[in-house]
């Protein structure tokens, strides 16, 4: 016993008060911007391979479908068009590209404090998806995701220092107008965190009404395009090798109202693309960088990040192998890819039901 009659509690308090204080930065498991990239499954001379592939792709097959000032656009920098109407992309025109394309950008958050700089090896974590359901906090049962959903999920990855930025994570089922639900997705996700902020569109008139409303909100349209804190998440294409005629439609208006984009292709192994690992990554770069081609046609240097998000089939069943080991060795190799252009990338590891 201590004196006094007290009890000799002061190690079990310092442990405790150890255990819950928080870690220093160098001890801490995950860091907003900690160098990664240190698993390769491809060797090194495969990743030229694999480039000369996408240019030959992107040069004799091109891409379908592309919307008329799409064509305008790329014809400007050097593209043509075949006979059945396919964008291609001739090697020359690819390799200008990649040197004008934005690096070392900045994604901004709506305060300092949450900016991520895109440069290097490194790396940080945050939420993506479009789940359709939810489990209600009080009830536990599924039930349709709402905008309040939203709000609240993004409110509460304001405060983990483990996410970095916030990208919509839900789709707003009570909101049944596309246009309403889009701009409102929009509006309840920088409500809820000032970390950067991914959304989504599916009409261009939506994409400068969410802008004007940023401006707003920036104080100005000088101060939004200065520190952009919402970017893009535009699946600008429909694997395999076409055009997604409104999402390209979008990523205009994006690019034109200096919002990021996220350039996303997301082929299906197996299925939309090839089953072998190498072949599936060649379509997945050959349709991204056709996506930079076009950024750089409408404004060259436009900050825009390379997202590849290749998924797999099952090819027992058709099913989509969410989460498993063959994603994982597909978005490594497409991640390889990433650091030979040195551009930034976005990568997506989908474990859904």
């Amino acid at each position: 016993m201590a004196k006094n009659g007290g009890t000799r509690m002061g190690g079990r308090n310092s442990r405790k008060a150890k255990r819950a204080a928080e870690l220093p930065d160098n001890m801490k498991p995950v860091r907003p911007g900690l160098e990664g990239g240190l698993y390769k499954p491809l060797n090194e001379s495969d990743l030229p391979r694999i480039h000369e592939a996408v240019l030959q792709v992107l040069e004799t097959i091109g891409l379908g479908q592309p919307i008329p000032s799409c064509i305008e656009a790329c014809i400007a920098v050097g593209c043509t068009v075949a006979e059945n109407g396919r964008l291609l992309f001739p090697r020359q025109v690819v390799e200008d590209s990649l040197k004008k394309a934005g690096r070392n950008i900045t994604l901004y958050g709506a305060i300092p404090k949450h900016d991520i700089q895109l440069s290097g090896q490194r790396v940080y974590f945050g939420t993506a998806g479009a789940a359709v359901h939810i489990v209600d906090p009080i009830s536990r049962e599924y039930r349709e995701s709402t905008v309040a959903d939203l709000y609240d999920i993004a409110r509460l990855c304001d405060t983990l220092e483990h996410i970095h930025f916030f990208q919509r994570s839900m789709v707003c089922r009570d909101l049944e107008d596309i246009r309403e639900m889009d701009f409102n997705t929009c509006y309840a996700s920088i409500s809820g965190t000032q970390k950067h902020v991914g959304t989504s569109f599916s009409f261009p008139e939506t994409v400068n009404e969410a802008i004007q409303m940023l401006h707003l909100i920036s104080g100005s349209e000088t101060a939004w395009r200065e520190r952009p804190f919402v970017s893009m998440s535009c699946c600008f294409v429909v694997p395999p090798l076409k055009f997604a005629e409104d999402a390209s439609a979008c990523l205009e208006a994006g690019v034109r109202g200096g919002m990021p984009i996220l350039l996303l292709s997301a082929g299906q192994a197996g299925a939309t693309a090839p089953a072998t690992l190498a072949s599936s990554i060649v379509q997945e770069v050959a349709e991204v960088l056709a996506g930079f081609v076009y950024v750089n046609a409408i404004q060259e240097g436009a900050p825009a990040i390379f997202g590849t998000w290749p998924f797999v089939s099952d090819l027992r069943t058709g099913a989509m192998s969410g989460g498993s080991g063959e994603q994982a060795l597909l978005t490594a190799g497409c991640a390889q890819m990433h650091r030979y252009y040195d551009l930034p990338g976005n990568c997506c590891r989908y474990d859904g039901l």
